[in-house]
C-alpha cells in the first residue's frame, strides 16, 4: 500500500511531526522538539569528508554538511556536541545552498547532509536553490535509520544517494541504547521506501571513477556484547533490500565518556571474534557489496571537529557563546 507523502513545506514546523517521535512542537514559534531544534536551521561544520565508505569518499573527499540536533538519543554517541549539545551556527536556506556549491568547487564527489531530516523543509528549498543555480553533484542524505517513511518518501526527488544506519533488530534494546524502541520496525518501513525509490530510478548507477551517483549504503555499527542482534539485523537488510543495497559492516564503536564509566559491554571496543561473526554471517546471507574495517579504526579521530568549518558566509556571524546554548 502506498503511504501518503508528510508536510516537508515549512508549515510542518507548525506542529512537528517530522521524525517518528511525532512531538508536535511548535518550532516556528522557538519551541524545541525532541530533536532538541526548533525551527531555525542549525550547522555545525560543512567540509570535505574523507572518512566515508569509498564510493562515498573516493579519494577527493566527501562534501559533508553536519546539522544539529538528532530525535535519537543514543548514550554511545560520538556526535554529542551537536546531537544533543545545540553546537551549531544558525543559516538559511540560501546560505545552506551556498555552502554546497563552495563544496563542488572544493572538489567534493558528493553534497553529503548529516542527520539532516528534522530539517527536511529547508533541505528541499536549499536542495533546489543550489540545482537552479548549477549544482551538478549528487545529494547523499546521511541518516540514523530513524525517520518516518512518508518524509523520505516525501524526499526521493531531491535525495540521490541513502547512505543509512540499520541499528538494531531488537525493539527492547533499541529502547534500551537509544530511547527508542520502535526503531526495529521504522527503520525497515524507511529503508523499504529507499529500496522501491532506488528501484523505480533504474538501480544503482556509479560514476566511472566508481563514486555513486544513485544508490543504497546501509551501515551497521557492531556493538561489543550484542553481535547476536547485529546478525538479525542483517537478516532483516537482506529481506528488505538484498543486494539493491550496498552494506557496510562497521567495527569502530569507541566508549565515550560515559559509556566507560558505567562499565559492562559498552565501555570497551568489540572483539575480532564479534566482528568476524557478523562479517561472516552477511557472507552466508549472499551480500555482494559489503565494506568493512580492518584493525586499529576503534578511535575519536573519526569524529571530526565540530568548530563551524565552512559555515559562516557573507551574511553571517558567529553567534556568541550564549546563543549557541
Amino acid at each position: 500500500m502506498t503511504e501518503d507523502l508528510a508536510d516537508v513545506s515549512f508549515s510542518a514546523y507548525e506542529a512537528c511531526e517530522l521524525c517518528p517521535r511525532r512531538c508536535r512542537a511548535r518550532r516556528a514559534d522557538g519551541a524545541r522538539g525532541v530533536c532538541g531544534m526548533s525551527s531555525e536551521l542549525r550547522v555545525a561544520r560543512s567540509a570535505l569528508h574523507l572518512w566515508e565508505e569509498p564510493p562515498i569518499s573516493g579519494e577527493s573527499g566527501s562534501g559533508a554538511i553536519f546539522f544539529s540536533g538528532c530525535p535519537l538519543r543514543c548514550v554511545f554517541c560520538q556526535n554529542h556536541e551537536i546531537s544533543s549539545g545545540g553546537f551549531g551556527l544558525p543559516v538559511s536556506a540560501p546560505r545552506l545552498a551556498e555552502m554546497m556549491l563552495e563544496l563542488e568547487g572544493q572538489g567534493a564527489l558528493n553534497i553529503n547532509l548529516v542527520t539532516p531530516l528534522h530539517f527536511a523543509p529547508h533541505v528541499r528549498e536549499a536542495v533546489g536553490m543550489a540545482r537552479a543555480a548549477g549544482l551538478g553533484l549528487p545529494i547523499v542524505c546521511n541518516t540514523s535509520g530513524y525517520e518516518r517513511p512518508e518524509v523520505v518518501r516525501a524526499l526521493v526527488d531531491v535525495v540521490d544517494v541513502w547512505l543509512t544506519d540499520f541499528k538494531y533488530a531488537s525493539g527492547p534494546l533499541a529502547g534500551e541504547l537509544s530511547s527508542a524502541p520502535d526503531y526495529p520496525e521504522v527503520a525497515a518501513a524507511s529503508l523499504a521506501v529507499m529500496v522501491e525509490s532506488l528501484r523505480s530510478a533504474g538501480g544503482r548507477a556509479l560514476s566511472e571513477d566508481g563514486s555513486m551517483r544513485r544508490g543504497i549504503i546501509v551501515r551497521h555499527l557492531v556493538l561489543p556484547g550484542h553481535a547476536g542482534d547485529s546478525c538479525a539485523v542483517l537478516d532483516r537488510v537482506w529481506g528488505i533490500a538484498g543486494n539493491d543495497a550496498d552494506l557496510s559492516i562497521m567495527n569502530q564503536y569507541t566508549p565515550n565518556e560515559a559509556c566507560r564509566l558505567a562499565g559492562g559491554d559498552l565501555s570497551h571496543g568489540i572483539s575480532e571474534e564479534e566482528y568476524e561473526i557478523v562479517l561472516c554471517h552477511a557472507d552466508d546471507l549472499g551480500f555482494e557489496r559489503i565494506w568493512w574495517q580492518e584493525g586499529g579504526t576503534v578511535s575519536e579521530s573519526f569524529v571530526p571537529a565540530f568548530d563551524a568549518t565552512g559555515v559562516e558566509g557573507p551574511e553571517l556571524t558567529r553567534p556568541s557563546t550564549s546563543q549557541m546554548s
